[in-house]
C-alpha cells in the first residue's frame, strides 16, 4: 500500500513530494501492488513477494505504546539462482522520477555466491539504469550503470556491510549530480553523469543473494509532463484565457485531455470535434454564454495532425466565427512552436 504525502525537503524542492512505500500493508506472499519484476542478465526468473520479519520502523509511531521493534512485512528477493550474471529487479511502475532522494533500509539474509541488496534508479528498461549496491561478502558499496545491456566498471568504497543487520541504502539525484548514502552517511564523492535524466525506481538483488527491504521511501520534485507545462506557461501569459486544453487519441473513436488549465479535467475524454481536429484537422466553433469554443488540430514539424487543442475565449460584442477562429489559432501556434513530434507529447 502506498501513502501519498506533500512536504517540503529544501535540498530537492520548496514543495516537494514524497511516497512512503509501507510493505507492512502487502498480502504476505504477493508481489507489492504497483510493482512489476524484471532480470538483467540470464537464468531463472527472479522471486519477489512479501515475508514477515523483524525489523525495526523508520516511520514514527502512532502511539508511544507503539513497540520499537516490530514482526511485520518486508518486500524479499527469495529465489536463489547461483548464476553469476543474474540480477533481479523489481520496478515500481506508478511514476517517473527525475530530481528526488529515495532511501531504503535492507537485511542480507544469505547467499553462497553473492550477498547483495541494491536500488535501481532511473530505471528506462531491463538494460538501461542505474545501480547503487551493497555487498557483505565484499565489503562494498559501489555504484554502476547500465547502458544497452552492457554494465560499467563500478564506483565505490570500501565499507563493513554486515548480512544479517538492518542498513540503509540511499541516493539522491539532482541534474546530472547524483549522490550515495549508506547507513545515513555520504558514502563517496558526488558523480556526475548525463546518460539517464529521469526514469523509473526499484529493488535489485544479484545471483543467490536472499535480501529484505523495508521503510523505502522518496521526497522528489514533482515530474510536469512538456504538454501541461507549456499550458501552465501560456495561462501565465495570458490569464484571461478561460479554459484551454490538449487532446490525444486514446481508441479508434475517442480522445481524452492530456492537458488542461484546470487539472482536475485530465483525463477526462473529449467531444467528436477533438476526434475531428486529428482524423482530418476539422475546425469547430462553439458558443456559450458569454464565451465562444474553438476545437482544431494541432499537428507537428511534418505536417500531421497529432492532437487536439480547444480553446475558450470570453466573447465580445461583434464576436464572430472568424476572429474567434484567427485569436485560437494564434495560440495554437504558440504551442505548436514546442511540440515537434507525437513523442513530445508524451514527455
Amino acid at each position: 500500500m502506498l501513502i501519498w504525502l506533500i512536504g517540503g525537503l529544501a535540498a530537492l524542492s520548496m514543495s516537494a513530494a514524497e511516497r512512503q512505500f509501507n510493505f507492512s500493508n502487502e498480502l504476505e506472499g504477493a508481489k507489492p501492488a504497483n510493482f512489476s519484476t524484471g532480470l538483467f542478465g540470464t537464468g531463472q526468473p527472479p522471486v519477489w513477494k512479501i515475508v514477515l520479519d523483524t525489523a525495526s520502523s523508520a516511520f514514527a509511531p502512532l502511539t508511544d505504546k507503539a513497540p520499537p521493534v516490530s514482526r511485520r512485512g518486508v518486500l524479499a528477493q527469495t529465489s536463489q539462482d547461483m548464476t553469476d550474471e543474474h540480477f533481479p529487479l523489481c520496478i515500481y511502475d506508478g511514476e517517473v522520477f527525475r530530481d528526488f532522494k529515495f532511501t531504503t533500509q535492507f537485511k542480507i539474509v544469505s547467499g553462497v555466491a553473492e550477498q547483495m541488496a541494491g536500488v535501481v534508479f532511473r530505471y528506462q528498461n531491463s538494460s538501461n539504469f542505474y545501480v547503487v549496491r551493497a555487498s557483505a561478502l565484499g565489503r562494498n558499496v559501489r555504484f554502476y550503470k547500465v547502458v544497452n545491456g552492457l554494465r560499467a566498471d563500478p564506483i565505490g568504497p570500501e565499507i563493513n556491510v554486515t548480512a544479517g543487520d538492518w542498513h540503509s541504502l540511499g541516493v539522491q539525484c539532482e541534474g546530472n549530480q547524483i549522490a550515495v548514502f549508506f547507513d545515513g552517511k555520504l558514502a563517496m564523492p558526488p558523480l556526475s553523469d548525463n546518460t539517464f535524466a529521469e526514469g523509473k525506481i526499484g529493488f535489485w538483488t544479484k545471483s543467490d543473494a536472499i535480501s529484505y527491504f523495508a521503510d523505502a521511501q522518496i521526497t522528489y520534485t514533482p515530474r510536469v509532463p512538456v504538454a501541461q507545462a507549456i499550458i501552465d506557461s501560456i495561462m501565465q501569459q495570458q490569464p484571461r484565457i478561460l479554459g484551454l486544453r490538449i487532446y490525444t487519441q486514446s481508441g479508434a473513436d475517442a480522445t481524452h485531455i492530456i492537458a488542461s488549465k484546470d487539472l482536475a479535467e485530465i483525463g477526462q475524454p473529449g467531444t467528436d470535434a477533438e476526434l475531428a481536429a486529428i482524423r482530418d484537422g476539422t475546425v469547430s466553433f462553439g458558443r456559450e454564454p458569454d464565451a465562444v469554443l474553438v476545437s482544431l488540430p494541432l499537428h507537428d514539424r511534418n505536417g500531421e495532425f497529432i492532437a487536439a487543442v480547444r480553446v475558450k475565449l470570453k466573447s465580445f460584442f461583434g464576436q464572430t466565427q472568424d476572429n474567434a477562429v484567427t485569436r485560437a489559432q494564434i495560440i495554437v501556434k504558440k504551442i505548436q512552436e514546442q511540440i515537434l513530434s507525437a513523442d513530445d507529447l508524451k514527455k
